[in-house]
């Protein structure tokens, strides 16, 4: 693999233990891994970048999304819906999901992430209709394509409208079919190793779509093959009833019963939990992914993410699906998330410094990575970078730390690196054409939705 040296980078925040920012510095690649970071360093390397004008961060971490939505975006028929509604009106749409589309829709969803800062994404994939071919192989193909990180979910639906759920019946399966499918996956797709490039997790999608059986075997297949587990909980006051009338107990409660909470467990949004709960996260190592896009859009509420940091819950941050993101934009996401919170707590709210951190060190702890989300020598070398003169950014540059959370970055950045590689050079994505990709993608849009009842 071929080395890099970053020559005189104006300013690097690290993201590191020590909070670090250095101003002109070298950092230096090797083999995919930093091998060092300093003042002038006296060494060769395959490629030379001048840094004398760029701001440097750690790559963005994306902990939760859903790929196969960038096809059904600012559909007018679930504009002003809530989430179940939302799901009922979508699932018909879903239905009709094929290989051919979830790889065109990771192509570009990934891609748009990319070309944002994003280094790693993790998908939560649960529809998976008969018929449709191997939707993760596409999933990795994509990702292979674009030489973004990337962890799948193997996720899954037993519960259809008949048994009280929300999806129809072409895209759930029985337990025995997801638990075979699951180990599977995990043979064929996920390195645990330093650096890995592909990952597995195990994601049923929520407690109103699926059994306790399939919630309970998938914790116990989870930690006997070494994986880990996700799936929505606390999204909205309707889950919640949910819960209560069908077992009486809230969410959490009911997971905690299965075996689903720990270090190796994480929840999309989280947003309505109380004191006690809060509590339980921090105390088992349970993880949130913060969407706070999503979660306005939807109207599902604001997650108390001021509270669970205080208490020592793990937190990262995630687009979630496009359909209700509308995109794949975790830059965007971050100064969001800084504007909502400072908007609820005031000046109890993270700064943008934190929730820079949210989406890097604490994003790759609720994926069990300590090798990414931070820029320091021996650590993985994902990272991009943002030409500090652009006109985005004239007057903004005294604290580079808060930036991207308090003034934000709303166009493309000039590079992204994933493992020592270039995958966005001047805002463009290496290695395919972009244009070919929209125009073909649009197309496959086109035909998919018009399937569509």
């Amino acid at each position: 693999m071929a080395s890099v040296l970053l020559k005189n980078i104006r300013t690097l925040v690290s993201c590191d233990e020590a909070d670090r920012v250095y101003e002109r510095v070298d950092l230096l690649v090797r083999d995919g891994v930093i091998a060092a970071i300093g003042p002038a360093l006296r060494t060769t390397a395959d490629e030379v970048l001048d840094c004398a004008d760029f701001l440097c961060y750690p790559g963005l971490i994306n902990t939760h999304h859903h790929l196969y939505q960038q096809f059904s975006r600012n559909l007018p028929q679930v504009q002003g819906l809530e989430l179940f509604d939302w799901l009922r009106a979508l699932y018909e749409v879903w239905k009709n999901l094929d290989a051919g589309l979830v790889r065109l829709s990771s192509l570009t969803g990934m891609g748009e992430l990319m070309k944002n800062g994003c280094t790693t994404c993790f998908d939560h994939h649960y529809v998976f209709p008969r018929g449709a071919g191997d939707l993760l192989a596409a999933q990795f193909s994509a990702a292979d394509t674009l030489g973004i990180r990337f962890a799948a979910s193997r996720g899954s639906m037993d519960l259809s409208k008949k048994d009280g759920g929300l999806p129809p019946d072409s895209v759930v399966q029985t337990v025995d079919e997801i638990l075979r499918d699951c180990d599977d996956a995990v043979s064929r797709w996920h390195d645990p190793g330093f650096g890995s490039m592909r990952t597995v997790a195990f994601a049923p999608c929520s407690p109103f779509s699926v059994s306790e059986t399939l919630l309970r075997e998938s914790a116990k297949l989870a930690r006997a093959r070494g994986v880990r587990l996700h799936t929505h909980l606390c999204e909205t006051k309707d889950e919640e009833r949910y819960t209560l009338e069908r077992f009486g107990l809230r969410p959490l409660a009911y997971m905690e019963r299965l075996g689903w909470t720990g270090p190796d467990v994480w929840y999309a949004h989280g947003i309505h939990f109380n004191d006690d709960e809060i509590r339980l996260l921090a105390e088992t190592g349970t993880g949130i992914a913060h969407c706070p896009i999503s979660n306005m859009k939807l109207s599902s509420g604001v997650a108390r993410v001021p509270e669970l940091l205080r208490s020592g819950v793990r937190v990262g941050l995630a687009v979630d699906g496009s359909a209700s993101q509308d995109g794949s934009n975790l830059l965007e996401e971050l100064r969001v998330c800084y504007l909502l919170h400072r908007l609820q707590w005031s000046s109890d709210a993270p700064t943008g410094y934190d929730v820079l951190k949210l989406a890097t060190r604490g994003s790759a702890s609720l994926l069990g990575r300590d090798d990414i989300g931070q820029l320091a020598v021996g650590k993985c070398a994902d990272l991009f970078l943002i030409d500090r003169r652009r006109i985005e950014l004239v007057g903004a540059l005294e604290d580079p730390k808060n930036v991207l959370g308090t003034v934000g970055f709303r166009q493309p950045v000039d590079y992204t690196m994933v493992n020592g590689r270039f995958t966005v050079r001047q805002g463009r994505l290496c290695g395919l054409d972009e244009t070919k990709l929209a125009e073909e993608a649009n197309r496959a849009c086109k035909a998919y939705l018009q399937r569509t009842p």
